[in-house]
């Protein structure tokens, strides 16, 4: 097992339905694995401890990490974000969307230190200056107001603009890669033939 370099745990979370894939996003194949294997074996080569966040009825292959149940109610992307930051033990807490299957193990170490002159609540990929919940480190302290817009079940993009995140931009993750590469987000089988040809030329 590789060595764990940070104290921030990994949430990869699997709770959508992807149903423009079919159903079973998690599970989807690409390239002979699941896609959710892909960012979890990121995650170990940058020695960052993972878990999954799920519903209790996602369906997940064999996996080698924990799984932590979020509530069925309410389907928000929230409701992964704060059951991780619950389960962390007041670490921070590195989110993953299972749906990343592109990222490299040198972006999710940048995220998971928190580059910066002070280590800042929360820390986003900014591709084109577009904030990414759903790839982040959110630290233990920002539970509260995390907690409130759940129960709100306000929109997560309006929720992180709230918190004034710090972004990496452009120049930051063209240091790991191409960005549009690296955070292409696998939603529809189009998208799923795209990172299979990406990942056929590396």
């Amino acid at each position: 097992m590789p060595l764990q370099r940070t104290t921030t745990l990994g949430a990869v979370l699997a709770g959508g339905a992807g149903s423009r894939l079919g159903g079973g996003k998690a599970t989807a194949g690409l390239a002979g694995r699941a896609l959710i294997e892909y960012p979890l074996s990121a995650l170990a080569a940058a020695g960052i401890e993972a878990v999954v966040v799920a519903k209790a009825d996602t369906e997940l292959p064999a996996l080698a990490v924990p799984v932590v149940t979020e509530p069925q109610e309410p389907r928000h992307p929230l409701a992964g974000i704060v059951t991780a930051l619950r389960h962390s033990r007041g670490r921070p807490v590195l989110v993953v969307a299972c749906d990343l299957p592109l990222l490299t193990p040198a972006l999710l170490e940048a995220l998971a230190a928190a580059p910066g002159p002070a280590p800042e609540p929360l820390v986003l990929a900014g591709p084109g200056g577009e904030p990414q919940p759903l790839l982040g480190r959110y630290a233990p302290q920002i539970l509260p107001e995390l907690e409130a817009a759940l129960a709100r079940e306000e929109p997560l993009r309006r929720t992180v603009a709230s918190l004034s995140p710090r972004l990496l931009g452009d120049a930051e993750l063209s240091q790991f890669g191409d960005p549009a590469e690296l955070l292409l987000n696998v939603n529809d089988r189009s998208d799923l033939a795209r990172a299979g040809d990406i990942l056929a030329a590396r």
